[in-house]
């Protein structure tokens, strides 16, 4: 056989020692046993990947796969993470799992019952992979259940149960699964699927999307109704509103036009970032398997529309290793194209053996994978590259770019894969004549392409897709650009949380930045081809999609970031752009007052600031501090002490709780008047109600922390409690323009423990008040009723809550969960 030449050197000149972000995630996410570097990974992936050819070429296969390795042909998450270290978890990403419209067994159709379908989600993601569903066959809230004698309660309330699970059931690699609902705009209950996300803390384990097809789009252009339809046999309030049955079996429930529906989801997506749009025809028309799958929903992070059981067997080439003199150095700045084609050829052989090395879940999928054989090259650190080149991403040149390293990419998969055919087989299903038939992907390549493919068929059905790289290109890419997205930022702080409790921070830098910097230039005066995400147009980002997309068989994770400011009506567009670009889905993701309100950085001390580290005296020799000294029992007697009644709003609505504080006057060290220390806190009898028994409990406790001396160290700790139950709405917060928004909380303790810190913080304030007028001082200034959120600094974005950080700044970034704050790169599908 013929096999692809080794790979020519193409390292920059400079030998960048690894920066500890890259070895931080490495260690943490990647290595295994008594793994130590890059290099002991890539022995036991090449070994694992090998380990699947006739046993007579493995030793040359390892050796190959090795150096390809090191060349930055690497696996996504799940192939470095988990292939070769014996443990039985999927190195599949994603996959897509069906739902049919039933409760068990299978529907009519033959789809999985929805709790058949939830077991079969559940063991797919105790394995480590994320789902995607189209829920759109369970039919709509209100419909007959003709077996029960009742009406069916609709999609909406069983995502309410596949969002529970997921909370629920640990991944392999210690992370929740990553999912993506998927609802058509033809279905009766769309509008109340784009509208869910906007109640708080609703279906936080799910992306959503809205399937549209074209006649919608050309329905919204005119004006036109919309029929919102189903299968399903309308129940007696449908049918008295006036629905009917078309003639070809459908009901029809509702004719909402089209314009209201699509100013919903425009409304949502700009107020909530939720939900994305995938366009189904072209996805359809563009499938190399039109003819035999039809295909309604992705992968959660939409790079990979996939019919059911469908996988997503992903790795991205590494770009700007293959730049030759960056940024002028020692030469010309060239892109290697033929050592990137040969790269390319080898990791189309290296993702067919993952499909027989990994562990699947569930027999479905691996019957799938084999039938088909599906696998996706991508590439990571297409914004970098094109800095090293010395071209701007949203320039005309730098796109130009960007389209032949995609056709570059794409012609040496489908060759590879033709080789590959013509020494294993082609996959099973395949069928030259609608394979190729006029309108598919395949059908747009080279003519001796698909003559060769005529000839010897094809190993793979789909070979190509542009995923997130987030943790792949911080631990093995140096930081480079994610996926194909320029920069974000050039640096910024890490703030880690280490083993002991303690925090630490450095900073991180882009590869393309810092290399720049090593080969002695000013980082002080960036060139302008240095243009990071947030200083290009969200018309430019959509631009370079549509130049890459023609060469990717399936399609390309990017978030569209836009400005705070951004006008609606601008907004609206940019999805009829991506449609009019032939694009197969868009996200976008707008920081705003809403989100803001949500999600922006609580005040973490709203009590008095006294350091939980300090110790009983007063630090300068003087007396013991009162509020820290050891209080060993309560004194006897009566005490002062107020009854406050705390409101908050949950997932279940409207609570109210009331709490007693009692507090023990102490003389003020430093001079005359007096302090108030709180020692003890309950709830008093008569509100006992099972769900409250934990705040007894807690109060308890709280009391025996205030005696002591560190009831601030408890309530912080309490405000850092988190449950999987959303967020709960408690007290607000004033803006500067007067307007009050409210704050939320991670849950019923912090929010109780937040309530606690205003009362003793407007206790303080009103003694201070009263000792100050009795020695004839002005009165202080009242306090706020909270204080105000932490201001992002430059480059940040408000976002949900960081696990690692703590800093509200947690955004979507292509495909990823991304912290503006520290960095931290969460789930991804």
């Amino acid at each position: 056989m013929n096999h692809p030449r080794e790979l020519s050197a193409t390292q920059a000149l400079i030998d960048l020692p690894p920066q500890p972000i890259s070895l931080d995630v490495l260690r943490e996410k990647y290595l295994k046993g008594e793994e130590r570097s890059a290099d002991d990974l890539f022995d036991r992936l090449a070994r694992a990947l090998a380990s699947v050819e006739a046993p007579e070429q493995r030793a040359q296969w390892e050796a190959r796969f090795r150096r390809n390795l090191a060349a930055g042909a690497i696996g996504a998450g799940r192939i470095m993470s988990a292939a070769g270290s014996g443990i039985q978890a999927t190195l599949i990403n994603c996959f897509v799992q069906p739902v049919g419209d039933c409760i068990q067994g299978m529907d009519e159709a033959g789809f999985p019952g929805i709790y058949e379908a939830l077991r079969e989600a559940a063991e797919t993601m105790r394995r480590g992979g994320g789902v995607g569903y189209d829920f759109s066959r369970i039919r709509p809230k209100g419909a007959r259940v003709k077996g029960t004698a009742s009406t069916a309660s609709g999609p909406c309330s069983y995502i309410n149960v596949f969002d529970q699970s997921c909370a629920t059931v640990e991944s392999a690699g210690a992370r929740r699964g990553a999912q993506m609902g998927v609802l058509r705009i033809d279905h009766p209950d769309v509008l109340e699927f784009i509208t869910a996300k906007r109640s708080p803390g609703r279906w936080n384990n799910f992306n959503v999307s809205v399937a549209v097809s074209d006649a919608f789009i050309d329905a919204v252009q005119h004006d036109r109704e919309w029929e919102l339809v189903h299968p399903a046999h309308p129940g007696a309030e449908h049918i008295a509103a006036g629905a009917k049955q078309r003639a070809d079996g459908q009901w029809v429930y509702q004719r909402p036009r089209a314009r209201t529906l699509w100013d919903a989801i425009m409304r949502s997506a700009y107020d909530f970032a939720e939900p994305g749009i995938l366009f189904l025809d072209q996805i359809q028309r563009d499938n190399n398997l039109r003819a035999l799958e039809t295909i309604c929903a992705t992968n959660p992070c939409g790079e990979q529309p996939l019919p059911p059981y469908g996988c997503c067997d992903l790795g991205p080439v590494i770009l700007p290793r293959f730049v030759h003199h960056p940024f002028n150095h020692g030469g010309a700045a060239a892109f290697d194209f033929a050592a990137f084609a040969d790269s390319v050829a080898l990791q189309v052989r290296a993702l067919d053996n993952v499909l027989e090395l990994t562990h699947w879940p569930l027999p479905q999928q691996h019957r799938e994978s084999q039938a088909k054989r599906r696998i996706g090259v991508g590439f990571t650190g297409l914004g970098d590259t094109l800095v090293l080149l010395g071209l701007r991403y949203d320039s005309a040149a730098g796109r130009e770019m960007a389209r032949r390293i995609a056709e570059t990419m794409r012609d040496a998969a489908y060759r590879a894969s033709v080789e590959l055919a013509r020494e294993k087989g082609a996959f099973p299903l395949f069928d030259a004549a609608s394979y190729l038939e006029a309108g598919t992907f395949a059908s747009r390549l080279p003519p001796e392409l698909q003559a060769s493919i005529r000839a010897h068929g094809i190993r793979n059905s789909h070979l190509l897709s542009i995923a997130p790289t987030g943790t792949v290109s911080l631990a093995f890419a140096d930081n480079a650009s994610n996926g194909i997205e320029p920069a974000f930022s050039w640096t910024y702080l890490r703030k880690k949380r280490e083993a002991d409790g303690s925090r630490s921070q450095y900073e991180v830098q882009d590869h393309a930045w810092r290399l720049y910097r090593a080969l002695g230039h000013d980082v002080g005066n960036l060139p302008d081809y240095f243009v990071s995400a947030l200083e290009m147009s969200a018309q430019d980002h959509i631009a370079m999609m549509e130049a890459v997309q023609p060469y990717v068989d399936t399609a390309i994770s990017k978030t569209v970031n836009v400005a705070a400011d951004y006008p609606y009506a601008d907004f609206k567009d940019l999805y009829l752009q991506a449609w009019r670009a032939g694009l197969k889905g868009l996200a976008t993701y707008r920081p705003n007052s809403i989100l803001g309100a949500v999600l922006e950085t609580m005040p973490e001390a709203a009590a008095p600031a006294a350091s939980s580290a300090a110790p009983a005296s007063s630090g300068n020799g003087s007396a013991p501090d009162p509020m820290r000294s050891v209080i060993e029992s309560r004194p006897k007697g009566a005490l002062d002490a107020v009854a406050e009644k705390i409101e908050y709003w949950t997932h279940e609505g409207h609570k109210r709780v009331y709490l007693i504080v009692s507090f023990l006057p102490l003389p003020r060290p430093d001079g005359p008047g007096h302090v108030e220390r709180a020692i003890e806190f309950f709830m008093p009898v008569g509100q006992y109600g099972e769900s409250q028994q934990w705040i007894t409990a807690s109060m308890r406790l709280l009391s025996l922390a205030a005696r002591g001396g560190f009831l601030e160290r408890a309530l912080s700790d309490m405000r850092k409690v988190a449950w999987d139950r959303g967020p709960v709405r408690h007290g607000h917060k004033v803006k500067e323009d007067g307007t009050q928004v409210p704050l939320w909380h991670d849950s019923e303790v912090a929010a109780i423990a937040y309530a606690i810190q205003n009362i003793l913080a407007l206790r303080a304030q009103r003694a201070l008040s009263a000792d100050q007028l009795s020695l004839g001082l002005p009165e202080p200034e009242s306090a706020p009723t909270a204080a105000p959120a932490a201001v992002l600094g430059p480059g940040l974005m408000a976002g949900k809550k960081c696990p690692e950080c703590g800093a509200h700044a947690m955004i979507r970034r292509d495909g990823c969960d991304y912290c503006t704050a520290c960095g931290h790169v969460g789930v991804c599908g």
